[in-house]
């Protein structure tokens, strides 16, 4: 059959033979082509095929042959058109088939011609080409430009492809031979999952998941391209997210089910400071733990604990004053029915290890229920020989999952059955026409291993209902206790000029004979007393008066002695202090 433009094959194509499957060839592009459709590129290579199932009339332009000028015309158009006359007949060959009722019309001869609605025109390939006139439009000559938008189905893509009837390619029409062709329409399991009246079916997998490994069981390897499965149902269950040790340094993580036969028993929880403990105080039940390490609170008032010691704890009671610690309240067993009430601080580096009377044994569900997760439990019994859980003696529950999947078996192993939720374990499938499976042979596995990488993804995902922790105390000697109080200019001044040595004195030793250990250094500033501290001199008291400039040198004022004879009444002091005055006047002058 020999190939037309694809605009042409639509023009003419008669909608109650819809639908119709056409093939790309080699007339225009010879390669393959990419075009812009709804958004998206596509492809179109020689030798593809389609399946065109609808076409829609989008618009028709209208030009004028005479002046060239080009408009659009209204779908809904009400005026009639007619073949124009000027036309030699035989220049245009045998415009209508035979049979057709407009071969009676010969347009040198008949004097009234017949006139056509513009869905009639639209519809005769003989006039649809032909020059037209039309009374309501004007008296010159126009041509008609139908464009449609085309649905069709394209294999390896999962949505209706809409294109412009205008699109530069040649096609031919294949449908006779295209019968038996099954278009692929690929879908994500995630798209399936909302497909339940489908189900069950067989899909084959057009891609592996390109996504984090998820689980780490043996069907994981199966999931290739090419793969046949079964998809049976839809299901959602709840899931325990629990872990391990596995040696030293190995943890392992596990996706267990509501429905594993297990059973379990509680383990004493682990507490390494006395704030954990306000933590357990959020579910409303009682606490009683029993001390690991011996401590003792750095304030007087809190009682001493030693290891051994049996606390119940109580409440949390709040200081009314920020300087002040909060404290839990506790009760301690002292035995011999001797109990008493005590206040231990928060923050206080002790170790306690829970006091659990609890011998009941849990099955899965019942511990997700009844106890506060996360928590440690111990293996009792396991639900069959090889499970994983059984080859741990404490497991660790962390927290309940809740999330639909789909019960898959493989078509080659139909014994091997499993769960994928696509929300984690997401792929790209095409429904087969091979027969479905309406139940699996066997129930799916209960326990899955996750990868290691995958586990710490998920415990991003999950929301956190643990309460946050207690503010720690504000330290009593902050640094901001310990900086120095503001000085204002006038007294930073008065403690410049407190550096330099008095003109009044005779030697440096005058300077410093009523310098008093053990006090806060001060300065006398217009009547006020000014204090300085001094780390590296200790706190000493000056007596300055008002500012005087030194009169002797460094050299001299250092080296200088007391003299008896001085006017200025001063008492001797021996020659320890005398040292010390020296030292202290070289420190002043350098600072």
């Amino acid at each position: 059959m020999e190939s037309v433009s694809f605009h042409q094959y639509i023009c003419d194509l008669d909608r109650r033979s819809l639908p119709r499957v056409v093939k790309i060839c080699s007339g225009v592009y010879f390669q393959g082509s990419v075009y812009e459709i709804s958004g998206n590129e596509c492809c179109l290579s020689t030798g593809d095929l389609m399946k065109i199932v609808d076409v829609q009339l989008q618009n028709v332009t209208c030009k004028n042959v005479e002046n060239g000028h080009i408009f659009e015309l209204p779908l809904d158009f009400k005026g009639l058109f007619h073949p124009s006359p000027r036309v030699p007949y035989e220049a245009q060959g045998e415009p209508f088939p035979l049979g057709s009722p407009f071969r009676k019309y010969n347009f040198f001869q008949c004097h009234q011609p017949q006139s056509y609605t513009l869905q009639e025109v639209l519809q005769s390939a003989a006039i649809r080409w032909k020059r037209l006139k039309c009374p309501e439009i004007g008296k010159s000559e126009f041509q008609l430009y139908p464009m449609y938008k085309v649905e069709a189905i394209m294999h390896f893509r999962n949505d209706v492809v809409k294109i412009n009837s205008t699109l530069d390619v040649e096609v031919v029409d294949v449908t006779k031979e295209s019968g038996h062709i099954h278009f692929i329409k690929p879908l994500m399991l995630s798209e399936v999952l909302a497909m339940e009246t489908v189900l069950p079916v067989e899909a084959e997998i057009l891609g592996a998941p390109e996504r984090l490994p998820v689980f780490q069981s043996k069907w994981v390897c199966h999931l290739q391209k090419g793969c046949r499965i079964h998809i049976h149902s839809k299901g959602s269950s709840l899931k325990i997210l629990a872990s391990s040790h596995k040696g030293k340094n190995q943890t392992c993580h596990f996706l267990i089910s509501s429905s594993y036969k297990g059973l379990f028993r509680r383990c004493p929880r682990k507490f390494s400071s006395t704030s954990e403990l306000v933590l357990s105080l959020a579910t409303g039940k009682k606490l009683q733990v029993v001390v690991t390490k011996e401590c003792e609170s750095s304030e007087g008032e809190f009682s001493l604990l030693s290891v051994g010691d049996r606390l119940e704890v109580l409440s949390l009671v709040r200081a009314s004053d920020p300087s002040t610690t909060d404290v839990l309240l506790c009760c301690r067993d002292n035995g011999d029915e001797d109990r008493e009430q005590i206040h231990v601080p928060l923050f206080l580096d002790a170790g306690f290890v829970e006091d659990v009377r609890d011998n009941r044994k849990y099955t899965l569900s019942e511990a997700a229920e009844h106890l506060q997760l996360p928590c440690e439990v111990k293996v009792v019994s396991s639900d069959y020989a090889p499970d994983p859980p059984g080859c741990f003696s404490v497991l660790t529950l962390e927290a309940q999952i809740k999330l639909p999947f789909l019960n898959i078996s493989l078509a080659k192993e139909p014994t091997l059955t499993f769960d994928i939720p696509p929300q984690w374990l997401d792929m790209s499938v095409f429904f087969t026409r091979g027969p479905p499976k309406v139940s699996p042979p066997t129930s799916s596995s209960m326990v899955e291993e996750l990868t290691e990488a995958f586990y710490y993804h998920l415990l991003k995902l999950l929301p956190s209902n643990a309460p946050a922790p207690p503010r720690p105390p504000k330290q009593k000697d902050s640094k901001l206790n310990m900086c120095p109080p503001k000085v204002t200019e006038g007294e930073k001044d008065a403690a410049e000029t407190s550096k330099l040595p008095s003109r009044k004195s005779n030697s440096a030793s005058q300077g410093f004979a009523k310098c008093l250990f053990s006090e806060p250094k001060q300065i006398s500033t217009n009547g006020r007393i000014l204090m300085l501290n001094n780390p590296n001199l200790g706190t000493i008291k000056y007596e300055y008066e008002r500012f005087q400039k030194p009169s002797k040198p460094r050299e001299e004022a250092t080296g200088t002695t007391f003299n008896a004879d001085s006017d200025n009444d001063y008492e001797e002091v021996d020659s320890e202090v005398h040292e010390m005055a020296c030292k202290l006047q070289r420190a002043a002058i350098k600072h």
